[in-house]
């Protein structure tokens, strides 16, 4: 992958080129970012560049025979390790599953999301993990000398999967790794990364996509018109992984306004047998659409909030959303949206650690009910 293909972080881009230059490769570095920041790109196209035979001063020449094996992801000198879990008869092994992660990642661009991933190797309902055996691995394959590049490279992704027990296995390995050997560690979650791989690898922050840059990358992929582009930003907040599932999902949002209103409405009146109804609706869905759902119910919420301030509707919504956003705004207000927003966000991250459904959401319209309740605002306007 070439830098140029990569869109935004361009200070990030002429940092790596910078060590290239003044050959300040570190051996251990962690890209450390949010999903759908690129981080795994960049990772991608700073291992090409060094390892290019013709590169220029500012990115990969692109077709040489290394940048033509890197390009397609089957490079002997560039190895993957990234979480597993048990499928059919495959051992939680990375190297059982190479051919469906470079399938998985030509289809996306070379960006990868957790959720995205263990769906599409069908482990979703299992714990997927880097395990000891993966150590073990990598420990064996970086013993060899390299076939054909300058550098070996080993990108382990999603660096905070890995087993606390296996991680003791790396320590030394990431330490003093044999000549000529990078490994670039890609993670979102600084905080689930055990101390002692931390320490032992450069730190390297990946912001996420501005406004500016998602549409751009949006723009590149995807037929959209200004009104359906701003309202995929919006719901995205420089993810671009999320971008896409929006832009792939416009056949089910009036599912999820019909789902929200609704849902709304039975908050609102503390019905709790309407609340059952939906959430059965809600525990069929997969998890990818549970998190879009609640994503687009909190842009509805953030839209609520915008009117209740400047009683002004956002083109961005259509006449039936407006028409609801005009009315439930009166109870999103100053004293309760940021409790809209944590809760919303936390039951996000429930979905992603695989929360029961059911329980989730019963949980959640509860206090969806305290927070309306919250409101000084008149409640009038919600009924149908």
């Amino acid at each position: 992958m070439l830098f140029s293909e990569i869109v935004g972080n361009n200070a990030a881009k002429r940092r790596l080129i910078q060590t290239v230059r003044e050959s300040r490769v570190s051996h251990a570095q962690l890209f450390l970012g949010p999903e759908g920041s690129g981080k795994l790109q960049l990772a991608l196209a700073y291992a090409q560049f060094i390892n290019c035979k013709s590169r220029t001063e500012t990115d990969s020449c692109g077709v040489c025979p290394s940048c033509a094996k890197y390009n397609k992801l089957i490079h002997p000198d560039l190895h993957f390790v990234f979480p597993t879990a048990k499928s059919g008869d495959a051992k939680p092994l990375s190297k059982n599953f190479m051919k469906q992660w470079r399938e998985y990642l030509l289809a996306n661009d070379r960006h990868a999301s957790f959720n995205d991933w263990i769906n599409f190797i069908g482990v979703e309902r299992k714990q997927a993990i880097i395990n000891a055996e993966d150590c073990t691995e990598i420990i064996k394959t970086l013993s060899y000398k390299q076939y054909e590049s300058e550098y070996k490279v080993m990108i382990i992704w999603m660096t905070e999967k890995l087993f606390h027990s296996a991680a003791p296995k790396l320590l030394k390995i990431l330490e003093e790794p044999p000549e000529k050997t990078l490994f670039l560690l890609i993670a979102e979650d600084q905080d689930q990364i055990l101390n002692t791989i931390l320490s032992r690898a450069q730190l390297f922050k990946i912001s996420k996509l501005t406004d500016e840059e998602l549409a751009i990358a949006i723009k590149q992929k995807f037929s959209v018109d200004n009104i359906m582009l701003q309202r995929t930003i919006n719901l995205s907040n420089g993810n671009y992984i999320a971008a896409q599932h929006t832009l792939n999902q416009i056949d089910d949002e009036r599912q999820y306004f019909d789902l929200f209103t609704n849902w709304m409405r039975a908050c609102y009146t503390n019905n709790i047998v309407k609340v059952n109804e939906l959430m059965s609706e809600f525990s069929k869905m997969s998890r990818e659409n549970q998190k879009a759902f609640l994503s687009y119910g909190l842009n509805v919420l953030r839209e609520c909030f915008i009117y209740n301030l400047s009683r002004v509707s956002q083109p961005r919504l259509d006449e039936q959303e407006q028409t609801f956003v005009s009315k439930f705004s009166a109870f999103v207000t100053s004293s309760n949206i940021e409790s809209f927003n944590k809760s919303i966000n936390d039951a996000i991250s429930h979905v992603e650690r695989n929360a029961n459904a059911n329980i989730l959401f019963v949980d959640v319209s509860l206090m969806m009910h305290k927070i309306i309740k919250m409101a000084v605002a008149p409640q009038v306007g919600i009924k149908k």
